[in-house]
């Protein structure tokens, strides 16, 4: 029997290293789904909702470095679109199915029909629609290119029939090269750069992501040239650990000491960063950015010198032109500033609140202390990353997945999805926001129906939280923000998936730890303090005036008994701000 283009399709895949593809089956896509189960050599994942099957396959891509997802037509393949902008704009490489409408039908308004090209174009770097089994194979195997060396989202429109007409021969080649290359500044280059930081009093290096296969190199540099290190939260696992210079994050979900190094410095080094948020910048010294992906140097502070390269192979050719300096007092300086900052945040850990008003830093500190070394943690997008920034410790083995660039909600579950299927032997750990987890809560079902030991940690506290927060900083009284006391720990139990709730401080660590040792998938819901705040490292005049506003609206709105709440609940930091 002639091979179909959908058979060529998961042999390509197959060939490529990709070991499953996320999906739900139906109509167009149903000759592709056939080819997985006769191959039996790569996984078809049922996921309830296409968009958790995209951000699990962006998990697999980030730990392994490339994953496949699919849609059917209209409908099916339109629920990709969140999970595959959050993976494109985190540089996963993912390849889309974008299953289609039969060929014939196309610009008739038919059934389900839709333009992928329109649809896709601004969450992809590539993105084409195979017509014919002529254009297939060599539009798949540019998608896999595409996908590992652009580092993003890859989409192949592949409408229903063609999946099942009979395979051309590709005359290109038919397997992904994955091979990478040497990349750093010209030697010019890198001695303009030597000489910048020969002649700087006041170094301070600012990591990211890029950062990520160059941990040794960083903190050789920061040695040689006695400078701080901070770094943005996706850059946090691979800088933090094994680190004496580390000074912490910054960010809206940082620390001041990281903030104050960066505003002390003569001279700021970014490396391997696109850090969007650019009041945190300083406007006062000079900055030299490196990045592998040149066009984005300078488009977020006033960038003295900018370079493309690699961190580690930048950093390398550095290294031998640098002066090693003597003079280390800046750098005690900051140093001794974040012991004060960590010593401080410490405040909600040793008082852990009370009943149903358990302090959320406390349970995130009691799930890096009983974590394993090499756990995957993922963090809801909102106060569950806050918690997961602060309090979650690098340890030269861990791995932190979020929606850290394009902030959507209901992300860590999924996530865990696919970071349990590529990691079959480290522990998952789900941070999760009560809004989050509403979301997307069919795919617990997922979660059991592969007995995934995903352990999945609620941050309950009834309420948007992050959303909140932002209103009353910008002096709004909280609206619509309020989420029901839901008993996530029953609907985990009504899906087969064990479930443990937590009312008190004592119960919470003791829920966190039997879920941790369980067997299997393990949901615990605890209930957090719904008016805990996470104060930025940089309070404005602006945020604090805001904040003041909206508490004066809800004593005249009748809400004194919240406002008290409030500031019961967070005396220790707004005092810390004033």
């Amino acid at each position: 029997m002639a091979k179909k283009v959908a058979e060529q399709l998961v042999e390509m895949l197959i060939d490529s290293g990709i070991k499953r593809i996320y999906a739900v089956t139906g109509d167009s896509l149903n000759e592709v789904n056939d080819a997985v189960r006769r191959s039996g050599k790569i996984d078809w994942i049922h996921v309830r909702h296409e968009e958790a099957g995209a951000y699990a396959a962006a998990a697999e891509a980030e730990l392994e470095g490339l994953a496949c997802c699919a849609g059917s037509s209209g409908p099916g393949h339109v629920h990709l679109i969140n999970g595959l902008y959050d993976a494109h704009r985190s540089g996963a490489p993912v390849i889309a199915i974008a299953s289609t409408c039969p060929s014939g039908e196309f610009g008739t308004d038919f059934f389900q029909e839709t333009n992928t090209i329109k649809l896709f174009d601004d969450c992809s770097s590539y993105n084409v629609l195979a017509n014919t089994p002529v254009q297939f194979p060599r539009m798949m195997q540019q998608a896999l290119q595409h996908a590992y060396h652009r580092k993003g989202v890859a989409v192949i429109g592949l409408p229903g029939d063609v999946a099942g007409m009979e395979a051309e021969e590709s005359v290109a080649a038919t397997g992904a090269f994955p091979g990478a290359a040497v990349m750093r500044p010209s030697d010019a280059d890198l001695q303009t750069f030597a000489d910048m930081v020969n002649s700087s009093k006041k170094t301070t290096i600012f990591c990211g992501i890029g950062c990520r296969h160059a941990h040794h190199e960083v903190v050789a540099l920061a040695d040689k040239v006695k400078a701080p290190v901070g770094y943005s939260f996706r850059g946090k696992m691979y800088v933090q650990h094994h680190n004496p210079y580390e000074v912490g994050m910054t960010g809206l979900l940082g620390l001041p000491s990281a903030y104050h190094a960066m505003q002390e410095c003569d001279l700021l080094i970014l490396l391997g960063t696109d850090f969007p948020y650019t009041n945190f910048l300083p406007k006062h010294c000079k900055i030299i950015q490196v990045d592998v992906k040149p066009e984005v140097i300078g488009r977020r502070a006033k960038v003295t010198l900018g370079l493309g390269g690699t961190v580690k192979d930048t950093i390398q050719g550095l290294l031998p032109l640098l002066n090693e300096k003597k003079d280390d007092e800046f750098l005690k300086d900051q140093l001794d500033f974040y012991a004060k900052v960590k010593k401080a945040i410490r405040v909600y850990v040793d008082d852990p609140g009370d009943t149903d008003l358990i302090h959320p830093e406390y349970v995130c500190s009691v799930i890096n202390e009983l974590a394993a070394d090499n756990a995957i943690f993922t963090v809801d997008t909102g106060m569950s990353c806050v918690w997961g920034a602060r309090y979650l410790d690098a340890t030269g083995k861990r791995e932190m997945l979020g929606s850290f660039n394009h902030g959507s909600m209901a992300n860590a579950m999924p996530q865990a999805i696919g970071a349990a299927l590529a990691r079959p032997h480290q522990q998952i750990i789900a941070l999760c926001g009560d809004g989050g987890l509403s979301m997307l809560l069919g795919d617990l079902s997922t979660i059991k129906q592969y007995n995934l030991p995903v352990k999945l940690i609620v941050f309950n506290n009834r309420s948007l939280g992050m959303v909140k927060l932002e209103m009353e900083v910008g002096g709004l009284s909280d609206w619509q923000t309020d989420m029901p006391d839901t008993d996530f720990a029953a609907i985990a139990e009504a899906m087969g998936i064990k479930g443990f709730t937590a009312h008190t401080p004592r119960e919470a660590r003791t829920a966190i730890g039997m879920a941790l040792a369980a067997e299997g998938p393990a949901l615990v819901n605890i209930l957090t303090d719904p008016n805990a705040l996470a104060m930025p490292p940089k309070a404005t005049f602006d945020q604090m005036k805001g904040f003041a506003v909206s508490m004066t609206k809800m004593m005249f709105n009748g809400k004194a008994d919240e406002v008290i709440a409030i500031i019961k609940s967070n005396y220790k930091h707004i005092a810390g701000i004033i």
